[in-house]
């Protein structure tokens, strides 16, 4: 006689599902893109904006959309937000690129304005990263001081040099942080040190 099995009967084990450390991913795609943008502003490569577009999109957009959504399922609320939003801050601006450079369109002060809210989220994000490590702040005033930098550029036409300056800053600061999480993460100790937080909410 043959016995039936139910579906209490049966125990499923589940198998854990390990996400490795998205930051360093993030991180280098905000680097690269930064060093494209910054070297552009600063006059040091070609005046057609269209070259800036592949580097912005994937490095820049797609490569911190991916580091956020692992950090989402790693439950990292920080990564996630901030990786998230400047993705899609360069997803907007490669988009902007797209349509000024291949429409008729010649005004775009609403950039100024859309930099403004994206400045909104950035200094809420440098007060978060006082928490983190004393890199990720760094990283994220220098992006302040870009988009701060940026934004009469668009409005008034001032010259795009001292954000392209705060945007070399950032792409290095990011290199270093980058480096150092891939580094110690593989080597699962401390060899290139991040900083201790700022701040420790008691």
């Amino acid at each position: 006689m043959v016995e039936k099995t139910t579906n209490s009967d049966i125990n499923i084990k589940s198998i854990p599902f390990t996400i490795a450390e998205p930051a360093a991913f993030g991180l280098f795609g905000l680097a690269i893109a930064a060093f494209v943008l910054g070297a552009a502003d600063l006059g040091l490569t070609s005046s057609s904006k269209s070259l800036m577009i592949p580097w912005v999109l994937m490095f820049g957009a797609t490569a911190q959309l991916i580091a956020s959504v692992m950090d989402f399922k790693r439950k990292n609320i920080f990564g996630a937000t901030v990786f998230g939003i400047y993705s899609m801050t360069m997803y907007a601006i490669a988009i902007t690129l797209i349509i000024t450079i291949f429409t008729d369109t010649a005004q775009i002060i609403h950039y100024a304005f859309g930099l403004i809210a994206i400045l909104f989220f950035s200094i809420i994000a440098t007060v978060a990263s006082l928490m983190t490590n004393k890199v990720l702040f760094a990283i994220l005033i220098a992006v302040d001081l870009a988009v701060i930098s940026l934004i009469p550029h668009y409005l008034n036409g001032i010259s795009p040099r001292p954000a392209g300056v705060f945007l070399m800053i950032t792409s290095a600061l990011s290199f270093y942080g980058a480096g150092a999480v891939l580094i110690n993460t593989i080597a699962s100790k401390t060899i290139i040190p991040l900083g201790k937080p700022l701040w420790k909410p008691k």
